[in-house]
C-alpha cells in the first residue's frame, strides 16, 4: 500500500509541476490558444499565475514533507487541496463542454482521494 501511495503522490506531483510551470511561465495568450487552455482567455493573468503557483506548491506538498520527514501530514492535506482544485477544473471545463478534460480531472481527483484517504488512514507516515 505504501508503494502505491508513493506512486500516486508522485504522479500527481508530476502533473501539478507540469501544470504549475506552464501556468506560471507561459503567457496567457499562448495558453488560451492551446488545446484545453481556452478557459485562460476568460480570466485575468493574475488568476492564471495564482493557479500556477498553487500547483507548484501542490507538487512540493505531495512529496517533500514525506521525503524530508518534516510535517508529513501535509501530504494528505495537499491531496485534499488538490481535490478542491480538480473540482474547480471540472466545473470550468464542464461549462465549456470540454468533456475529455472533465474526465481527466476526475481521474486526478480520484487519485488524490486515494492519497488523502490512504495517508490519513492506514498508510499514514
Amino acid at each position: 500500500m505504501n508503494l502505491a501511495l508513493w506512486i500516486a503522490a508522485g504522479l500527481l506531483a508530476a502533473v501539478a509541476l507540469t501544470g504549475g510551470i506552464t501556468k506560471t511561465f507561459v503567457p496567457r495568450r499562448k495558453l488560451a490558444a492551446a488545446h484545453g487552455g481556452g478557459w485562460t482567455g476568460d480570466v485575468g493573468d493574475g488568476f492564471v499565475k495564482t493557479l500556477g503557483i498553487l500547483e507548484l506548491l501542490a507538487a512540493a506538498g505531495l512529496v517533500l514533507p514525506a521525503v524530508s520527514g518534516i510535517a508529513p501530514v501535509l501530504v494528505p492535506v495537499t491531496a485534499v487541496c488538490w481535490i478542491l482544485l480538480m473540482t474547480g477544473a471540472m466545473i470550468t471545463h464542464g461549462r465549456r463542454g470540454e468533456r475529455a478534460f472533465v474526465a481527466l480531472n476526475l481521474v486526478y481527483l480520484v487519485i488524490a482521494l486515494a492519497v488523502a484517504v490512504g495517508r490519513f488512514g492506514p498508510g499514514s507516515f
